[in-house]
């Protein structure tokens, strides 16, 4: 029998069990509320449960969303039990009644990610209900009533009622985000029109054609290719020494709102403000983009990205800046940069700047290397940063050889790491041992990481090592270089490199050819290459 049918025998059996159970004035309700949460789920994830325990399970959320304070999410964590609730899962239950607004159920998932909480089942419909003034449910399934979230999650059994309390606090926290988010998007989206408008006016002493760029990309930005989560205006005082930026009395919205939260971890109220910043305040150039301290507790678990349009006088003086943030969309990531305002002019300028002639080798492989650069990287990474990056990673070309490249963050929260190796070394204990040492060389610890295999020889793991601002030891780039490449040598590159030493390049690459899979795995975990040549010295000895 087919899934969809069997899926239909299930949910048959499920509703007559409801029949048999509930008082007929609810009948109808009971069955429809059935009906609407098992439509999209696949038989896989129920096909194992019996209908009474699909039946209790959507009647104990129907009841839970029997009342709702309007404009407030419902929210309940437990570990359903026979005697007290009429039903029993190994699972515990989230069940959530919510307004029904965009990046619901990632943004739990992805708390829940945060919790460590593995999560086994989500279902999620969205229903027409009509409630009276005090928020009690009328009906079901009315055409024009408000849509609401019905939310029901599966997840790994809390050990304890004060787990399942925490679990439920910090998914009322996200679930407050979300709805400031949401509701303050408009406003966010005007401020951007307003920010565009003050681009066109106020960039005296500004490069034309960076103005026009400037634009190009706000009007890319406005054409829903980022997500809105926080916006707030600055003022600027002092000057390049003495720079301080102060969150300004106008429109703080979404994230931003609480004016305890900072974007950057506070540097922007701090007059030692880094080099780099009080460089940008100086410059008459309108348009920053970079990382915010801040990870998004909205749509997805990441630094969320930061916009900042600064404000001029009519003296060509910076005085202010509006600054927005939130998430890139998918289209930042997977349109080529050629295509995307701001990008498009590093990628030509570094294109430019190398000189390969058009369509050459090169020239081909250099655009191969920046339409696959990390859009986070392109955003962030200057001209120059790129370029010598590129470049770096272009002279690889075949080579199997392990290299290192590194981008410092203006305000020393982070360093992007790119670390090339051959694809076939590759492994999780690997990646670790490389993790140590650039946490102990850089004295931070890894946020993030991400791989890349392409079609060449070479992986590409790309490392995030979150920092202390001003807490970032000296270090040589080519030393932690050194460190990794050792760390992926396996034990026959040790081995090759004793015998070309010891016997030199035509006899040590002779003998280990002949002898480098006669050491099994329990010799090498024992002994060291030189003991390997040694006996390999013997064994040739003995067969003269």
């Amino acid at each position: 029998m087919r899934a969809d049918d069997l899926k239909t025998k299930l949910t048959n059996d499920v509703l007559r069990f409801a029949a048999d159970r509930i008082e007929r004035p609810r009948v109808k309700q009971v069955e429809d509320f059935i009906r609407t949460f098992y439509a999209n789920v696949a038989f896989d994830d129920i096909g194992s449960a019996s209908p009474e325990d699909l039946f209790s399970a959507a009647l104990s959320l129907l009841n839970f969303a029997m009342k709702r304070t309007p404009g407030m999410p419902k929210i309940r964590v437990f570990n359903p039990e026979t005697e007290e609730h009429g039903w029993s899962s190994p699972h515990t239950i989230i069940d959530i009644i919510n307004d029904d607004m965009p990046f619901l159920v990632d943004s739990v998932t992805a708390e829940l990610t945060r919790q460590d909480v593995a999560v086994h089942l989500v279902i999620h419909p969205i229903m027409r209900v009509e409630r009276d003034a005090g928020g009690k449910l009328v009906s079901l399934g009315k055409a024009d009533a408000p849509a609401e979230s019905i939310m029901q999650l599966h997840v790994a059994q809390a050990a304890s009622a004060t787990r399942m309390e925490e679990i439920k606090s910090r998914l009322l926290i996200v679930l407050a985000d979300v709805r400031t988010a949401v509701a303050d998007w408009h406003a966010m989206r005007d401020q951007l029109k307003s920010a565009i408008a003050d681009v066109t006016t106020e960039s005296a002493g500004t490069d034309k054609s960076e103005i026009e760029e400037t634009l190009a990309f706000l009007k890319w930005v406005e054409d829903n290719h980022f997500t809105f989560l926080g916006y707030r205006d600055y003022e600027l005082t002092g000057s390049k020494g003495t720079a301080n930026y102060k969150i300004a009395e106008g429109p703080a919205m979404g994230l931003l709102k609480d004016p305890e939260v900072r974007a950057f971890g506070g540097i922007r109220n701090r007059g030692d403000a880094p080099s780099e910043i009080r460089s940008f305040i100086a410059q008459p150039k309108s348009l920053l983009v970079t990382k915010a301290s801040l990870r998004s507790t909205v749509h997805r678990d990441a630094p969320m990205d930061a916009i900042g349009v600064k404000r001029f006088d009519k003296k060509g003086k910076a005085i202010g800046e509006r600054l927005f943030v939130g998430l890139f969309t998918s289209a930042a990531y997977s349109r080529s940069p050629w295509e995307i305002p701001l990008l498009r002019h590093k990628v030509e300028q570094v294109s430019k700047r190398a000189g390969f002639a058009p369509n050459s080798h090169d020239d081909k492989a250099l655009e191969h290397i920046l339409e696959t650069y990390p859009r986070d990287e392109l955003f962030q990474a200057s001209e120059e940063e790129l370029f010598e990056t590129a470049i770096g990673i272009l002279h690889l070309q075949e080579r199997q050889r392990v290299a290192l490249f590194v981008r410092r963050d203006p305000y020393e929260r982070y360093l992007s790491c790119f670390v090339y190796l051959p694809r076939d070394r590759f492994t999780t204990v690997l990646r670790l041992q490389i993790q140590d040492i650039l946490e102990k060389g850089f004295n931070g610890k890894v946020s993030t990481y991400y791989t890349h295999m392409g079609d060449g020889p070479l992986a590409r793991l790309h490392i995030i090592v979150a920092t202390v601002p001003g807490e970032i030891p000296n270090y040589d780039a080519k030393t932690l270089e050194t460190q990794i490449a050792d760390a992926c040598r396996s034990w026959r590159d040790r081995l090759k490199e004793a015998l070309v030493d010891i016997k030199g390049e035509a006899v040590g690459l002779t003998l280990l050819k002949r002898y480098d899979e006669a050491f099994p795995m329990g010799f090498q975990e024992e002994f060291g290459p030189r003991a390997a040549v040694g006996d390999i010295e013997r064994v040739e000895a003995a067969q003269k």
